[in-house]
C-alpha cells in the first residue's frame, strides 16, 4: 500500500467516525480544550506506515 492510498482509506473512515466520536465525548464530557496540530487521520497514517516499515 503507498501512503496516498492509506490516507485516502483513513480520511474515509474518520468522516465517518469523528462526528459518532465527538457526540461519545460530548456526553461523557471527555472532550479536550484544543485542537491537535495533525487531523486524526493523519496520525493513522503515520502509524500504519511506521508499522509497515518493518
Amino acid at each position: 500500500m503507498d501512503t496516498t492510498t492509506i490516507l485516502c482509506a483513513s480520511d474515509e473512515f474518520f468522516k465517518e467516525f469523528e462526528p459518532r466520536r465527538e457526540q461519545h465525548l460530548l456526553e461523557s464530557s471527555l472532550k479536550r480544550g484544543r485542537q491537535g496540530a495533525l487531523c486524526l487521520s493523519e496520525v493513522i497514517t503515520i502509524m500504519v506506515e511506521f508499522h509497515l516499515s518493518g
